[in-house]
């Protein structure tokens, strides 16, 4: 038996993927482990092309997409391992996180599962980091807009477990499905993903599983970056379909006891954001239709931070594209805290790209998260693959 088992679940995201896979690599070097990519049906071409990358992954080409749990099981059942992580495509993970992850899984035996602290591309905590079980109560609070307006209190701040530190490991009740390590014990006694739910809502039920056998969901401070989303459209009606679905059918199978007058409420709210979720989207699409002249997006400026051979590499893949580039050539030993340095406030969009060679994943993030800005995001330049990824764009 292995030490770890590494999920991935594909769909149309081959660059992301690769990026993350790429990452995978540093974190898993000293580890006994093995990763599997689940493709679901893409039309990309991301079978092919991982296949050709990535000889050591094994990859499953689904014939068919039938949703997120269902991808994540077809893997579990062909792996044998100590533990199993969940990594979503949409993220890259530092150097020491899985390392991180499992020492603390084998010091705790009665973790039956764990998450870590997430980032966004903006540099910015991810409150879906740690999350409590979205109980009746817990969902009004969340819903009512109390959990944003006391988050320090343990009673309206549960949703998000706000009040905890974010530099501790912490229990918790709920592990994102975007980074999710989980011992295969547990597993074999609660069972695997719940192929009820598509996508979002079994990261949710697997938590709460989880505690109903009498083990600990833990938080931990490592980092990944999780580019939330990049393999879902959330404008989209199915999105807004299988998001609010999963909300029903979590508490119907967990709350269905609850007393009529708590229920009503709850389920009458679940339906009232989903509607106005869709009349959002109608709104936006009818104000695209009407507008005579369609209002132009803001362009970036591009820093970027890295080898001079780098820098040359994207010079001319701005030139190509027409891009505002600004290079600097350094690295870890000569400008650690890259553009952190400066110390400066950014009040145009501005992306940061670090280039993955001269910089590690770890110490990408660490510069990312110490003064993160409305306005600044990540952009990483792999020299090998020639790629510039940034959460809104794959530029080649």
């Amino acid at each position: 038996m292995t030490k770890l088992t590494v999920i991935i679940v594909n769909y149309n995201v081959k660059f992301y993927v690769e990026q993350c896979l790429l990452s995978l690599r540093k974190a898993l070097a000293h580890i006994d482990a093995q990763a599997y990519v689940v493709d679901n049906h893409s039309h990309d071409g991301s079978v092919e092309y991982l296949q050709e990358r990535f000889p050591e992954v094994n990859i499953i080409a689904c014939m068919h997409n039938n949703g997120f749990a269902y991808a994540n099981n077809l893997a579990i059942k062909q792996s044998q391992s100590q533990y199993v992580l969940l990594l979503n495509p949409d993220t890259f993970v530092a150097e020491n996180a899985i390392q991180t992850m499992l020492d603390f899984m084998d010091e705790h035996p009665l973790a039956g599962g764990a998450g870590v602290q997430m980032l966004g591309a903006d540099g910015q905590k991810a409150m879906e980091s740690r999350r409590g079980l979205p109980s009746p109560m817990v969902s009004f609070y969340k819903m009512s807009g109390l959990c944003a307006r006391f988050p320090q209190s343990k009673r309206f701040g549960k949703y998000y477990l706000s009040y905890l530190p974010w530099d501790a490991p912490a229990r918790i009740e709920v592990i994102s499905g975007a980074c999710m390590m989980i011992r295969r014990e547990v597993l074999d006694k609660i069972g695997l993903l719940d192929e009820d739910y598509f996508m979002y809502g079994e990261d949710i039920d697997l938590s709460c599983r989880i505690l109903k056998a009498g083990y600990e969901n833990w938080y931990l401070p490592c980092q990944i970056l999780h580019y939330k989303g990049e393999s879902t459209h959330k404008s989209s009606f199915r999105y807004v379909h299988v998001f609010y679905q999963a909300m029903l059918i979590f508490f119907r199978k967990h709350y269905r006891h609850t007393r009529f007058w708590v229920s009503l409420p709850i389920k009458a709210a679940i339906y009232f954001k989903a509607c106005a979720a869709l009349l959002s989207i109608q709104t936006r699409a009818l104000q695209r239709a009407l507008a005579l002249r369609p209002r132009r997006r803001p362009q970036p400026v591009y820093r970027f931070f890295g080898s001079e051979c780098a820098c040359l590499a994207i010079e001319k893949l701005a030139r190509h594209k027409g891009l505002d580039v600004q290079c600097t050539v350094a690295n870890e030993q000569t400008l650690p805290l890259g553009h952190a340095t400066e110390h400066n406030v950014f009040t145009q969009p501005s992306v940061m790209v670090y280039d993955s060679s001269s910089y590690s994943y770890q110490t990408i993030l660490h510069i990312m998260s110490i003064n993160p800005q409305r306005h600044v995001s990540l952009g990483l330049f792999n020299p090998d693959t020639q790629l510039l990824i940034t959460t809104n764009d794959i530029i080649k």
